[in-house]
């Protein structure tokens, strides 16, 4: 009888340690669990970017948007994208929309400085952060900009062509972007820093284009009216490079005329590379949405950023 005793006694202290090892729920380990998840749901809760950019009708801002939405998905971010179409109105419109859609932080790739700072003010009033990519506003409160040292581009620019005509120098003529653009302004300073200084080249004609092909290849047709004996251009960005080639091919003197773009677009790469045009200064667009993407991320966890980010040019020749 004690026997049978002792040996029931000894079932139940086994079965009393294992009911004791075992994790119930409401247990500290489940609710180490529970605060895990908690933290990686909070750790990976979405914000909301706007992103309003100039426009759409350009391969470099394409790839801008592109790059922007990439890091975006990859980083667990929604990114609502508006197209201004090279209209400053429009574009402080789209702003407003985006303001009363709750975004987080606000993405802009200004049409004009000037023009953009009431949308910036918009976003001002509502509390949203404000960032500005490639063209820079001249007003409204903006925490950081990022964007190439276009300055530093206009200069490769000049550089190279001052190298390619040697002593003998020449003629030249200027595409420039869009007027009040601090792009605009940027890259013509940089390349006068250089081409200022050499008595050997001379720049007959600057005319804007307004960043387009098709006005870039209408003003090259006029300036080769009164100037065919031109023997460099360069052009604020690629396209407005790559409708002067249009004009000069067509006038049978591009092979005489050394042609300079802006931007590296996959176009002026290919024009490059089969001699179309002499060079062009890369940008790399999606490496400032990204990098934009992974400043704007920091602002929106409170933590502090630089005014100014920028991004590495590259001369691609």
């Amino acid at each position: 009888m004690r026997k049978w005793l002792l040996t029931i006694l000894a079932a139940l202290f086994v079965v009393a340690l294992a009911a004791c090892s075992t994790d119930q729920p409401g247990s500290d380990s489940d609710s180490d669990a529970d605060g895990a998840d908690d933290e990686q749901s909070e750790a990976g809760e979405d914000f909301k970017i706007g992103f309003s950019i100039s426009t759409l009708n350009n391969p470099f801002f394409v790839d801008l948007r592109d790059g922007a939405e990439e890091a975006a998905e990859e980083n667990g971010l929604d990114i609502v994208v508006s197209d201004a179409q090279d209209d400053s109105s429009k574009q402080i419109n789209d702003i407003e929309d985006l303001v009363q859609q709750d975004i987080d932080l606000l993405l802009v790739n200004p049409t004009d400085d000037e023009a953009v700072v009431a949308g910036i003010e918009s976003a001002n009033d509502a509390g949203i952060p404000v960032i500005t990519i490639d063209r820079s506003a001249n007003g409204g409160e903006v925490v950081a900009h990022i964007a190439s040292d276009n300055a530093a581009g206009g200069e490769m620019a000049g550089e190279f062509i001052s190298e390619q005509l040697g002593e003998d120098g020449g003629k030249m003529v200027e595409l420039e972007g869009i007027p009040g653009v601090l792009a605009t302004r940027d890259r013509g300073e940089g390349f006068h820093n250089i081409v200022d200084e050499l008595d050997e080249i001379e720049v007959v004609a600057n005319q804007t284009a307004n960043f387009d092909r098709t006005e870039g290849l209408s003003v090259m047709e006029n300036i080769l009216q009164n100037h065919k004996d031109i023997v460099a251009v360069f052009a604020h960005n690629d396209e407005m490079a790559l409708g002067a080639v249009e004009a000069l091919e067509a006038e049978g003197i591009l092979d005489d005329v050394v042609v300079v773009g802006f931007d590296a677009t996959d176009d002026a790469r290919d024009a490059v590379e089969d001699g179309r045009m002499g060079a062009t200064v890369a940008q790399q667009p999606k490496l400032i949405s990204e990098e934009a993407i992974k400043v704007a991320i920091e602002v929106m966890e409170g933590n502090d950023v630089d005014d100014f980010i920028p991004v590495d040019l590259e001369l691609i020749k």
